[in-house]
């Protein structure tokens, strides 16, 4: 059993399975996969669609409950506890970007960021101090009263990227961040989000189907079919999947088998969660 006092924030999974039924068929989107994370550590999780990235990262954030096998983060286990508890747990202890950044379009830059304090009752002078702290070291100093509306694409990221982190998660889960950004872009707003998981010491997961994004994660994560295909930790290696010494996109693969309405995914059960690949 891992004890949360040494294992502190450590993620977790084991051997863990997620099927669907349909019909008289029963669909396996993944297939015992087991992974450990340690604080300080940014992730790919990469891999075409259809091998299980979605249902993976879902059950990670506590979106969906495994067929089988255990999701531990900090000495807890995801996997078992009740609705409410995960409704509490991911406030507190889970970040999450979306492509979509989903910023309040009524709520100005640093009240978008403040809302996670809010939520978590922790809003207060000091917690003021540092969402103002935080949007100054991803240089938006000067937009904190701008609203979404008023910021451009890389700019409205940054803030999702800041309200992500200002409740001091232990985990954050970046969904394809970089989708609807252009390519210089995309490179500065997952350099910082790297920079800003190092600095932090927390755990982060990036889904992303642009496989150059990967210059700036620690390990690679490749699923393919629902099982864990491999885990790359070597640089060179990273570096070569990037694409490093190319400046032509590199994909994780095409788009089939799973239809997206609204930014959402359409499961095989009819459970609509987000849209994680």
């Amino acid at each position: 059993m891992m004890k949360a006092d040494n294992m502190k924030s450590t993620l977790a999974t084991r051997n863990i399975t997620k099927e669907y039924q349909i019909d008289d068929a029963t669909i396996t989107a993944v297939d015992n996969v087991s992974i450990e994370l340690v604080p300080g550590e940014f992730v790919a999780l990469v891999g075409p669609s259809g091998s299980g990235k979605t249902s993976m990262l879902a059950m990670i954030a506590g979106l969906l409950s495994p067929t089988s096998g255990q999701i531990m983060l900090g000495g807890e286990e995801i996997s078992q506890m009740s609705d409410s508890q995960l409704t509490a747990f991911r406030r507190s202890k889970i970040g999450f970007t979306f492509q979509s950044n989903n910023l309040v379009p009524f709520l100005n830059v640093q009240e978008n960021v403040e809302l996670m304090l809010r939520l978590n009752g922790r809003y207060d002078k000091n917690g003021r101090q540092r969402a103002i702290e935080l949007l100054e070291r991803l240089g938006l100093g000067g937009r904190l009263h701008n609203l979404p509306s008023q910021l451009s694409g890389g700019q409205k990221q940054r803030v999702a990227i800041a309200r992500s982190l200002i409740h001091d998660p232990e985990l954050v889960l970046a969904d394809e961040p970089t989708a609807s950004l252009d390519t210089t872009l995309a490179y500065q707003v997952v350099e910082t989000f790297a920079e800003l998981i190092h600095e932090q010491n927390r755990i982060g997961i990036m889904v992303t189907h642009d496989l150059r994004m990967c210059r700036y994660v620690d390990r690679v994560i490749q699923m393919m079919d629902g099982k864990l295909e491999g885990i790359i930790s070597d640089r060179e290696e990273i570096e070569a999947l990037a694409g490093m010494d190319s400046h032509a996109p590199r994909t994780a693969g095409t788009s089939q088998g799973k239809s997206k309405q609204n930014g959402h995914v359409q499961l095989p059960t009819g459970i609509m969660v987000p849209a994680f690949s």
